[in-house]
């Protein structure tokens, strides 16, 4: 396995049998958790990495068309959706994985538009959306509801 293959399957999560999106999902959302407990700086660093990584692995490893065992997408999109978190809380990073994997899978607006290109900024692109929005509605609901999340 070339390492560009093994960055674009989010270190081979993305050859679950069943669910390869949803399977990088969580294994982000449980590495990310991970991270935040580590440094405040942490998961920002990582959303970038797999950001830039992941136009990178997608490009060498000629998945373009957004093959399923593809998920470093999920990796980038599930740490920034998780950016708005004070902390790992259950409640917080299940809501942080609901959101983004509802937002991921019913592509609205520019996600869905991020969708159809055809180059690596567009594999990771609506994924990366989906992370921004789900951060907002995060963000959102915790200056709204102060402790709902927490």
């Amino acid at each position: 396995m070339t390492p560009a293959r093994l960055v674009a399957s989010g270190f081979c999560s993305g050859f679950a049998p069943v669910a390869p999106g949803t399977v990088g999902s969580l294994a982000a959302l449980l590495l990310g958790a991970g991270l935040m407990t580590l440094s405040p700086w942490a998961l920002p660093a990582a959303a970038l990495a797999a950001c830039g990584g992941g136009v990178w692995a997608v490009a060498r490893a000629d998945a373009l068309d957004d093959p399923g065992w593809v998920v470093i997408d999920e990796f980038a999109g599930q740490f920034i959706a998780m950016l708005c978190l004070a902390r790992p809380t259950l409640r917080g990073l299940c809501a942080a994985f609901l959101l983004f994997r509802l937002v991921d899978v019913a592509k609205p607006g520019p996600v869905g538009w991020a969708d159809r290109q055809r180059s690596a900024l567009g594999v990771m692109g609506d994924d990366i959306l989906a992370g921004l929005i789900t951060a907002g509605i995060i963000w959102a609901a915790r200056t709204r509801w102060p402790g709902l999340l927490d």
